[in-house]
């Protein structure tokens, strides 16, 4: 099983990204997939997650209207495209695979700042 996520990097507040999330190893369209972030000193905290055969999404408060979570269960893809970056999404972000398994990729940096 991998989940591998790429697509981080510096931006400056007001800048956006895309995460990607390659999936492999499981039946990725029984998943509910899910992103989660970890900024230094704080608990891991959920951002979004999109149901199996997306069509359900949900979102932390924090990223609303800012973030949109979308999959590709032919490419085995999840996506977070994260516009209107503000200092405070600067964290590790985490593609996660939950059905029956839960499994975690190995994060990847976004550092917003000017």
């Amino acid at each position: 099983v991998q989940l591998v996520e790429s697509g981080g990097g510096l931006v400056q507040p007001g800048g956006s990204l895309r995460l990607s999330c390659a999936a492999s190893g499981f039946t990725f369209s029984a998943y509910v997939m899910s992103w989660h972030r970890q900024a230094p000193g704080k608990e891991r905290e959920l951002v979004a997650a999109i149901t199996s055969a997306g069509g359900s999404t949900n979102y932390a408060d924090s990223v609303k209207g800012r973030f949109t979570i979308s999959r590709n269960n032919v490419r085995n893809m999840v996506y977070l495209e994260m516009n209107s970056l503000k200092p405070e999404d600067t964290a590790v972000y985490y593609c996660n695979a939950q059905n029956r398994y839960k499994y975690w990729g190995q994060g990847t940096q976004v550092t917003v700042s000017s």
